[in-house]
């Protein structure tokens, strides 16, 4: 049984998550095609992933504690502000650090959107429609992700890569109109603590659940990997591989074709597979999709990327469906805003750190060689899931692992 509203809280939520993946492909591609380094390409991804590591935390404390519509609405409004001030700046030729600080801004409104969602969304069905739900979620975040890299390479081969940010400008006025039918309710209040309490109360529980522990651990190498992938993947493809900004867009719009045929294919998936072999199945082709495109030779340079895009994106949303609906199905509705917090740093709080890493291996150690950097990333965000006890699950978890946590 779902709510009625279901369908709002869902667009509020695929809008903030297109915004956020064609902010990414616009300034990458826009500072790439400007002239500018591995490190500054590096430096503007991590500026964009920084509001993750350093807005989850706080957010999530917070999302226990108001009614989660105030929230999708300040996360609307920092969406509209940060895009439109990214999209002048842009105009302007401008890719150093006044656009690092207004992406920065323009992605803090995702993080708390996708804090809220998933504290309302178990409010709204049962436990056991958890995963069909989550997947409508993926599915329309697939099919904006593919349109993103084809906008942004579109927009910015002609000179025009400031009309990326005002679609993300117009998307968090898209999240607002969906926000305002959302109910005002309020969770129930948590005992009142210190924030840096509540905070820890959260990575606690993360810390002793055998489920949720080597999640956190996979999530970390995975979005490390995948950062350092991204902040090396463009200008690799241009300078290594030579592809023309609409080529390397196309390319990266694979992601999202692999995206919507992992979410197409969710609930039929999961329904007939072990949870345990989807839960190692994402980082794994994610390992694969890296180690094709370091081996290829470079006449293989469009097909062996679209690949490798290809695989990050089926993988890992069937991945991110069988983790979000497990998290949901075993926090304590009390916890589930901090607990998804400290996924969510996991998650995406790792962004800076890849995209950094990515950015100054590329300039110290050479295109070439800094492809490996992700590779060995991705292979260890699959050992993180192959070493714990996650291969033998068998189903999703019922809900008694959640009263047994808590107690």
């Amino acid at each position: 049984m779902s709510s009625p509203l279901l369908p709002a809280l869902l667009m509020a939520g695929i809008m903030a998550q297109f915004a956020d993946k064609l902010a990414l492909d616009t300034i990458t591609l826009a500072a790439t095609q400007g002239g500018a380094s591995p490190r500054l390409v590096g430096l503007l991804v991590a500026a964009q992933s920084a509001a993750w590591l350093i807005v989850s935390l706080p957010a999530g404390v917070v999302a226990d504690r108001i009614a989660p519509r105030s929230l999708i609405l300040l996360g609307g409004a920092l969406m509209v502000v940060g895009a439109l001030a990214g999209a002048g700046l842009l105009a302007a030729g401008e890719t150093g650090g006044w656009l690092a600080i207004s992406t920065f801004v323009a992605a803090a409104g995702p993080v708390v959107i996708a804090l809220s969602v998933f504290v309302m969304l178990p409010r709204m069905v049962d436990i056991a429609a958890l995963p069909r739900a989550n997947g409508r979620l993926e599915l329309g975040r697939a099919c904006f992700s593919l349109a993103a890299p084809l906008i942004a390479g579109w927009a910015v081969a002609r000179g025009i890569g400031a009309l990326g940010l005002l679609l993300c400008a117009l998307a968090g006025l898209m999240v607002l109109a969906a926000a305002a039918r959302l109910p005002r309710e309020r969770p129930a209040m948590p005992p009142r603590q210190p924030l840096h309490r509540a905070i820890a109360e959260g990575g606690a529980f993360v810390a002793r659940h055998p489920y949720l522990r080597p999640i956190a651990l996979c999530a970390i190498g995975w979005n490390i990997a995948f950062f350092a992938f991204l902040a090396i993947v463009t200008p690799y493809a241009a300078r290594i591989l030579l592809l023309s900004p609409e080529t390397i867009g196309l390319a990266s719009s694979v992601y999202g074709a692999g995206l919507i045929a992992g979410a197409l294919s969710g609930a039929a998936l999961i329904a007939r597979l072990p949870t345990g072999f989807l839960l190692v199945f994402g980082p794994a082709s994610s390992l694969l999709g890296a180690g094709l495109l370091a081996f290829a030779p470079a006449q293989w340079g469009w097909p062996a990327l679209a690949l490798a895009f290809f695989l990050f994106g089926f993988g890992p949303i069937l991945w991110s469906i069988v983790q979000t609906s497990l998290r949901q199905a075993v926090t304590p509705q009390i916890l589930l805003g901090r607990v998804s917090a400290t996924l969510t740093t996991a998650t995406f709080g790792m962004r800076p750190l890849g995209a950094l890493a990515g950015g100054l291996a590329g300039e110290w150690l050479g295109l070439q060689m800094a492809m490996w950097l992700p590779v060995t990333l991705f292979a260890l965000s699959t050992l993180a899931i192959l070493a714990s006890g996650m291969p033998a699950l068998k189903t999703m978890p019922a809900g008694e692992l959640r009263l047994q946590a808590a107690e």
